[in-house]
């Protein structure tokens, strides 16, 4: 890992700083954590993982059933769905390394201010691919698909590609993580034609005007730079619009060390295989 973008955190005054943004603003940026070499690794292990070519023995927990971002077929390409992977640690090497990496756990600690709860622990870790062509990402909130108490969630997103406005780029809305906890939505609407729907209802049962929202688009965030936001704000992406390039980046989700999952998470089809799991580690 690239660790030169990360002297500020042995200054207090920087560490300050990136501090008190990510709590006012709910997310920050870096422009640099990976290397280009680790950029293309990632890449070429998605290829495979696509595929069904695992090099850790076991399978992730979802992949989608498309195996490429790209098919010479340009009229099948227009119909290409966002490809969606989740718990790649799971099943591939070079993503299990990103999703444990010491570094970013002592990022998460600091800006959440979770020293106190012991420290933090990997939740997820989700692959988003698009493909030309693909669909924006409906505007939603991370916390609230985590069955969790107490329910923090922190989420790390790491570019994987130069993020040109013509891939859609991810979008914040700059406080939103301050709003109250409604209008949640589901994630079969993640890919809905108008993404931004729930958000204006959200802001307006908080009273703002949607036109008022301050919208902040990660474009120019160069592959192996990565952004990371708190699990409640706002945000989502555009559709991406090039008709040759895809647009990668991987969500790994962060809870603090101490997190239970609620009694609704052994109903849930994601979560149920590891209710007993942590919930038993937690009372040792």
């Amino acid at each position: 890992m690239s660790h030169q973008e990360f002297c500020w955190m042995d200054d207090p005054t920087k560490v300050n700083s990136f501090v008190k943004r990510f709590r006012e603003d709910g997310f920050v940026r870096i422009s640099k954590f990976l290397s280009l070499d680790e950029v293309s690794e990632l890449n070429e292990h998605l290829d495979h993982i696509l595929k069904g070519q695992y090099d850790r023995g076991s399978e992730p927990d979802k992949r989608t059933s498309e195996n490429s971002l790209i098919h010479e077929d340009r009229r099948r390409q227009r119909k290409k769905r966002v490809l969606q992977v989740i718990n790649a640690h799971k099943c591939d090497s070079a993503f299990r390394k990103l999703a444990t990496n010491e570094e970013l756990g002592r990022i998460v600690c600091k800006l959440c201010g979770w020293e106190c709860l012991g420290g933090v622990r990997l939740a997820q870790d989700q692959i988003w691919a698009k493909p030309p062509g693909a669909p924006p990402l409906v505007f939603h909130r991370d916390s609230p698909y985590f069955m969790f108490t107490p329910d923090h969630v922190c989420t790390v997103w790491v570019a994987l590609d130069d993020m040109d406005e013509e891939l859609g780029p991810l979008e914040y809305v700059r406080g939103s993580h301050f709003w109250g906890k409604g209008r949640v939505g589901s994630s079969s609407a993640f890919f809905q034609a108008k993404g931004r729907d729930l958000l204006y209802s959200a802001a307006q049962h908080e009273g703002i005007d949607p036109t008022d929202l301050e919208i902040i688009s990660m474009r120019g965030l160069v592959a192996g730079g990565m952004s990371i936001h708190n699990g409640l704000t706002w945000h989502g992406s555009e559709s991406n619009r090039s008709k040759v390039r895809p647009r990668r980046g991987v969500g790994i989700h962060y809870v603090p060390c101490n997190v239970k999952f609620t009694v609704d998470a052994v109903k849930s089809k994601l979560w149920s295989s590891y209710y007993n799991e942590l919930n038993a580690n937690m009372d040792m």
